[in-house]
C-alpha cells in the first residue's frame, strides 16, 4: 500500500533506557571523535618517525665530515713532517755531512771505493779525490787507507783518481793504503796500483788488467723485420760503432789499436805504482783475476790483511774516521732520476764506451 511507511529501528524501535547495554553500543559504534583522535596519534608518530630517522642521517653525515676531516689532517700533518724531515736532512748534509769532525788522537782517514767507477756514480774521481784530501789534510791521520769494493769502471775516473793519489803520496811522508774487501778489479785495481801498499783477503779478487768494449751487430735483425736503418755522418767512420752497421776490416783494426793502447796506459801506471814488486808472470796484464792469496804471489799485493788488522799493528787499536763526502737526499734522487730518463728516452751516455771494468 502507498501510504505504508518503512519501519526504522532507529526512530521507530523501542526507547532504550540509559542503562540498557544495547545503548552503550550503539553510542560506541556512533562514537566519530575517537577515530579522529586514533589517526592523528598515528599521523603524530609518523611525524616523530620520520623526525627521528632524519636525526638519525643527520648524526650520521656528522660523524662521517667528523672522520673525513681527522684524516685530512692527519694526512696533511704526516705530509708537513715529511716535508720537515727531508727539510732538515737535505740542510744538515749540505752542511754539516761533509764537515769530518777531527777524533782526538792518531787515526786511520778512510776513504772508500764502492760500485762501479763513474763520473755519475758514487765512486766518481770528484768524490773519492775530495775524501784524500780531506783524510790527508789532517795532522791526527797516520794513513790514508782507500777501502775498495768494486769491479772497476771508466778510464778516464780510475786514471785521475790514480794521478790523485801518486800526487799525495809524492808530497809528503803520510802512508797511503789499499785495501781490497771482496773485489778490486780492473779500473779499482788500477786506483789501487797508486797506492804505496795494498792489502786484500785471502778470498778477496783482485786483477783483471784489460780493457773492454762490448756491442752488438744487429744490422741482419733489422733486416729480417724489414726496418731500414737511416744515419746520416759527415766523416766516412763517424757511425762505425753502430750496432745496426756492418764494421769494416780497417775499421775493426783501428777499434783494437784504440782498445791496446788504452790498455798500455793501464800496465805503464800498474808497473809505476807497483815498481819491482810486480812479478813477471806473462799472464798478468792478459785480464784475468786471481784470489788474494794467489795474488799475493804474482806481486799485484803486499799482503793479506784487513784495515782492523793494519790499524792495530801500526796504531795499538783500531780507531778510523771515514772521509768520503756524503751524497745528499736531493742529489741522489737527481742522480738516479737523469739515469732513469736517459734511459727511457734513448739518450746517450757522457761516459766513456771503453771499460777498465769485469764484463
Amino acid at each position: 500500500m502507498s501510504d505504508d511507511k518503512h519501519y526504522d529501528e532507529w526512530t521507530d524501535g523501542p526507547e532504550l533506557d540509559r542503562d540498557d547495554p544495547r545503548r552503550g553500543t550503539a553510542d560506541k559504534e556512533g562514537e566519530v571523535p575517537a577515530v579522529s583522535e586514533d589517526i592523528a596519534t598515528l599521523q603524530e608518530r609518523q611525524r616523530l618517525a620520520q623526525l627521528e630517522m632524519m636525526d638519525r642521517w643527520i648524526g650520521g653525515v656528522l660523524v662521517e665530515q667528523r672522520r673525513s676531516r681527522r684524516w685530512k689532517l692527519f694526512f696533511r700533518f704526516l705530509f708537513a713532517a715529511l716535508t720537515l724531515a727531508l727539510l732538515a736532512t737535505s740542510i744538515y748534509s749540505l752542511f754539516f755531512a761533509g764537515m769530518t769532525p777531527s777524533p782526538i788522537g792518531p787515526h786511520f782517514g778512510v776513504v772508500r771505493v764502492e760500485g762501479v767507477i763513474d763520473s755519475e756514480g758514487e765512486a766518481s774521481a770528484e768524490r773519492i779525490n775530495e775524501g784524500l784530501q780531506r783524510a790527508w789534510e789532517n795532522d791526527e791521520t797516520k794513513a790514508v787507507v782507500l777501502k775498495i769494493n768494486s769491479p772497476g769502471g771508466s778510464p778516464v775516473q780510475s786514471q785521475r783518481i790514480f794521478n790523485e793519489i801518486r800526487r799525495l803520496s809524492q808530497a809528503g811522508d803520510k802512508p797511503i793504503l789499499a785495501v781490497i774487501e771482496d773485489i778490486g778489479a780492473s779500473g779499482a785495481y788500477y786506483i789501487a796500483a797508486g797506492a804505496d801498499d795494498i792489502y786484500a783477503a785471502p778470498a778477496s779478487l783482485v786483477g783483471s788488467i784489460g780493457v773492454i768494449y762490448s756491442g752488438f751487430g744487429l744490422q741482419e735483425a733489422i733486416e729480417g723485420l724489414g726496418i731500414e736503418r737511416r744515419v746520416f755522418t759527415a766523416g766516412e767512420n763517424k757511425a762505425f760503432l753502430d750496432p745496426f752497421s756492418d764494421i769494416a776490416p780497417d775499421q775493426r783494426k783501428f777499434w783494437q789499436q784504440v782498445l791496446n793502447t788504452t790498455h798500455q796506459q793501464f800496465i805503464d801506471d800498474v808497473k809505476t805504482g807497483r815498481g819491482k814488486r810486480l812479478g813477471d808472470d806473462p799472464k798478468l796484464f792478459s785480464g784475468l783475476i786471481w784470489t788474494g792469496e794467489q795474488a799475493t804471489g804474482l806481486g799485484l799485493i803486499d799482503g793479506l790483511k784487513s784495515i782492523d788488522e793494519l790499524a792495530r799493528e801500526r796504531l795499538g787499536e783500531v780507531r778510523t774516521r771515514d772521509y768520503t763526502p756524503a751524497l745528499g737526499p736531493f742529489e741522489r734522487l737527481s742522480r738516479q732520476f737523469g739515469r732513469v730518463a736517459a734511459e727511457w728516452f734513448g739518450l746517450p751516455r757522457a761516459s766513456s764506451p771503453l771499460r777498465y771494468q769485469l764484463p
